[in-house]
């Protein structure tokens, strides 16, 4: 026979086997995740206002008109002035709050954003230059590539403490999303498109990152370690990556891009030179053609076809279909810098 006691206490057991679990979400250790954190606690204290005395009222209600209650009886009772104000003026006083506070949060925490603060207490200064990490989301694995670092790892990410972390993200097959919880929120990873997030971890230690889209056999799969360290022990690991004989170019990543789950952590000590930029623009393969540079060619040849309707009749059109767009050098050079396109001299 259980005690009395212990039966009332049942209810509670959930909640007691609830506060082992790592609410990562809820406690992160980046500032941009702190700050959805406690975004997501005022919409809930908030919303809370009206749903507490609701469940209250519904209680109330039923206990004080119960069946032998002997409750006053009002059959001419329909309207109160009083009681119409707060039913309907707390929720809207509620959605107004909710409403200024989303807008506002919305900007600020756009990942997109360039970050102008470390955390509550500290800005970051006007010269920092935030740390570039390419990501690049596989079938069922994760590609970092540090391209001024001139290295790359699989499933593997590092990232110095404090440090301003700018994201450019991509697919190389179908949408994924990125997203470590304890550094800010998820954001997609789709092929041909690039994606940007800021971010910045203040805490060192070992955290994780996975793949918050379903994406096909290995999507169970595809977690990938996250390690804050200091900046010198990031400078450390660098320097030990590059001594790493393995070198990713354009084959190794094709072989590489292969599905595979469970894929253990690889390092390369080089990365051949925009590699990235030929998987975001889906021309890694030898003899594909970059869909930046398509995109250009289609600019151009829009752009002569808009000249020859404007000329007039009995113009020479095939001098004119043949002749090259008139561009300053500066307006090229610039073209090309965009769509790591070479310039014509």
């Amino acid at each position: 026979m259980i005690p009395k006691i212990v039966r009332r206490g049942l209810p509670l057991l959930p909640l007691a086997l609830l506060s082992g679990c790592n609410t990562v979400v809820m406690n992160p250790t980046g500032d941009i995740a702190k700050q959805q954190a406690d975004l997501i606690t005022i919409s809930v204290l908030l919303m809370l206002i009206i749903i507490v005395p609701v469940m209250i009222l519904t209680v109330l209600f039923a206990w004080r008109y119960r069946k032998n209650a002997n409750a006053k009886y009002e059959p001419d009772w329909d309207h109160s002035t009083k009681l119409e104000l707060v039913i309907w003026g707390a929720p809207l006083l509620i959605i107004i709050v909710l409403g200024l506070i989303t807008w506002v949060s919305t900007h600020k925490l756009d990942p997109y954003r360039p970050l102008d603060r470390i955390d509550a207490q500290r800005p970051i200064p006007a010269s920092t230059k935030p740390l570039e990490v390419q990501v690049v989301a596989l079938d069922w694995k994760w590609l970092f590539i540090y391209p001024e670092q001139g290295i790359a790892s699989v499933n593997e990410l590092v990232t110095p403490v404090d440090v301003p972390i700018r994201f450019k993200i991509t697919s190389s097959t179908v949408m994924n999303t990125f997203y470590i919880p304890t550094l800010a929120g998820m954001i997609y990873a789709m092929p041909g498109m690039e994606t940007t997030l800021n971010a910045v971890l203040n805490k060192p230690g070992d955290y994780k990152g996975l793949s918050a889209n379903f994406s096909g056999e290995g999507f169970s799969h595809m977690h990938f370690a996250y390690k804050g360290v200091s900046t010198g022990e990031f400078d450390a690991w660098v320097q030990k990556m590059k001594t790493n004989p393995g070198v990713l170019n354009r084959a190794d990543y094709l072989s590489l891009e292969k599905p595979s789950v469970r894929e253990p952590v690889r390092y390369y000590g080089q990365v051949e030179p925009a590699l990235f930029n030929r998987v975001l623009n889906r021309c890694v393969a030898e003899g594909a053609v970059c869909m930046n540079q398509q995109m250009a060619d289609d600019h151009k040849r829009n752009q002569v076809a808009a000249a020859i309707r404007q000329l007039p009749k009995g113009a020479n059109v095939a001098q004119v279909a043949n002749a090259e767009v008139c561009e300053t050098p500066e307006a090229q050079a610039a073209a090309g810098a965009t769509n790591n396109i070479p310039v014509k001299k």
